[in-house]
């Protein structure tokens, strides 16, 4: 071969070298956004390892991370094969001894990051800096998962299609208060039908909680209803309550403002069994009865039906009786053998008055924040209670055997009105010599330990309807009350509390053109003047 040809073959391997070296800061591109996607891709994995995210596929996501890996490698390599030169030169001049020191503080940075990410792993710890605690277990829940017996496991039960985070999150901070007694795994549905099959588990979104040979399933992921399924773990069998029908007692079934729905949803929700009982009709207390609820009559009831409830609260039943002030019923001045029951046996009895609160901004609404201690209002101090056109009790100890605990008391001026025609001309004034003096007890708790029986009673029934029910303590007083009384107080104070919601006030429309003005013309104007006089004050100097 001739010279000329030999030099024109190599300048034709040099000009093809040169082509090829135009694409090689193509392999450090590809190395960067392979290292980007890796981090994303490792950051997913480990979101699914804390079950804070449920991928679509494990499998692909494993692949996905190995490739994106395997690019990371082979983008320098691309580089070094299409520029040997650069890379020469790099590792041998002075670029290599500065990049060799930002290297070792780059591993030195991360070793730290290691080591404060080890330390912050193997001490987990978190913190709920909501307002409203929403984050946080209730107390009642942490008592709960203390009390369980023996170890539960939750299986929820998730689609890819159904988000899961919030349920994991949630399930996870019962693991975590529950000193190894709780655990829960995720399963999907569509990928293994027949665990689902097998805990009877129909749709999406459900977790399936066991407890020994007991289960329960969970149709909401929320702790209202995850802790009473746990309480109904730990107590099997059913709890009814009945509310006495018959004479004009609040209505269960049609909400309304003076009906008893939202008590009765509240009940259920902590798995009571709850119906009506006529025992005019029916003649006979169910056994399974736990407690008998009286709301409100309109007239008395017979001294038959007292006889079967006497004897009822006489074997360890309960009983919870709630009147309204005499005028405001159709008893006129026929007998009560309710009242008579509950002052001759218990010692509790109902003055014939109508509650004044002065200080209430509708005086014929009392207003209670002083409680007595006791398992009804533990939970309850601090927060107060209304109690719309009530009457006052009064409580004696001369009944033997029983312990009454005055439960709500209203403020010092407070009184009971007796001259029921100059309230009905709101010409009312306290009388020291006709009228009951404050403070006045509107609710007591009593217990015969002898007859393992209890009652409560309230000289109000309004406090507790749907229309006053979410007032504060109100709809809580009822509820502790009946479990108190039905001696389940492990279920006290389960309702879920709603969320405090902040609203924010757009500001005037002056206020929102002067903000507008400061962003866009204001502060970018200072940066460039600041700038201005800069540049002026270096060419004065030059």
């Amino acid at each position: 071969m001739k010279k000329t040809d030999r030099v024109g073959a190599a300048r034709k391997q040099s000009k093809k070298r040169t082509d090829l070296r135009q694409y090689a800061p193509l392999g450090l591109w590809l190395s960067l956004a392979a290292i980007l996607s890796s981090g994303i891709l490792l950051l997913i994995k480990l979101l699914a390892k804390m079950g804070l995210y449920t991928p679509p596929s494990v499998e692909r996501l494993n692949l996905a991370i190995w490739i994106s890996l395997g690019l990371v490698v082979i983008g320098p390599a691309l580089y070094s094969l299409l520029e040997p030169q650069r890379v020469r030169d790099f590792l041998t001049g002075r670029q290599a001894r500065y990049g060799s020191n930002a290297l070792i503080m780059l591993v030195a940075f991360l070793g730290i990051l290691v080591v404060v990410n080890v330390i912050a792993y193997q001490n987990p710890h978190q913190w709920d800096l909501t307002e409203d605690k929403q984050n946080s277990l209730a107390t009642e829940t942490l008592d709960t998962l203390k009390a369980l017996p023996q170890p539960v496991t939750a299986t929820a039960f998730y689609t890819s299609r159904t988000p899961s985070t919030s349920a994991q999150e949630l399930l996870a901070r019962y693991k975590a208060h529950s000193a190894g007694k709780f655990d829960y795994t995720l399963v999907d549905p569509d990928q293994k039908p027949l665990a689902a099959q097998q805990a009877g588990i129909s749709g999406d979104g459900k977790i399936y909680l066991q407890m020994g040979e007991q289960h329960e399933i969970v149709a909401y992921a929320s702790e209202q209803e995850i802790t009473a399924s746990l309480i109904r773990l730990m107590n099997p069998g059913e709890r009814s309550v009945y509310f006495l029908t018959g004479h004009g007692e609040r209505d269960i079934q049609k909400a309304g403002d003076t009906a008893f729905t939202q008590v009765r949803a509240a009940l259920e929700a902590k798995n009571y069994q709850v119906q009506t009982l006529n025992l005019i009709a029916q003649n006979q207390i169910p056994q399974d009865a736990l407690a008998i609820i009286i709301a409100g009559p309109q007239q008395p009831l017979s001294t038959q039906e007292m006889n079967l409830i006497e004897s009822f609260v006489a074997t360890g039943g309960a009983l919870i009786a709630m009147q309204e002030p005499l005028p405001l019923t159709n008893f006129g001045a026929s007998p009560d053998p309710l009242a008579d029951y509950l002052s001759n046996t218990w010692g509790i009895t109902y003055n014939n008055d109508i509650v004044i609160d002065p200080n209430s901004n509708q005086p014929i609404v009392a207003v209670a924040n002083s409680y007595s201690p006791h398992l009804i209002t533990e939970k309850l101090q601090g927060l107060v209670s209304f109690y719309p056109t009530a009457r006052s009790l009064a409580v004696s100890t001369t009944s033997s055997g029983v312990y009454a605990t005055p439960l709500v008391i209203t403020i010092d001026r407070a009184w009971g009105e007796t001259d029921f025609d100059a309230l009905q001309n709101n010409q009312v004034s306290y009388d020291p010599s006709l009228d009951f003096a404050g403070p006045l007890t509107l609710g007591v708790a009593a217990e015969n330990p002898n007859q393992k029986s209890r009652l409560v009673v309230f000289g109000d029934a309004d406090f507790a309807s749907d229309g006053f029910y979410g007032q504060y303590a109100n709809g809580d007083m009822l509820i502790n009350a009946i479990d108190w009384a039905a001696q389940q107080e492990n279920l006290i104070q389960l309702t879920a509390k709603e969320p405090i919601t902040r609203t924010m006030n757009m500001p005037s429309n002056t206020v929102q053109l002067l903000i507008g003005f400061m962003l866009i013309c204001a502060i970018p104007g200072l940066i460039v003047a600041a700038g201005i006089a800069a540049w002026l004050k270096r060419r004065v100097r030059g």
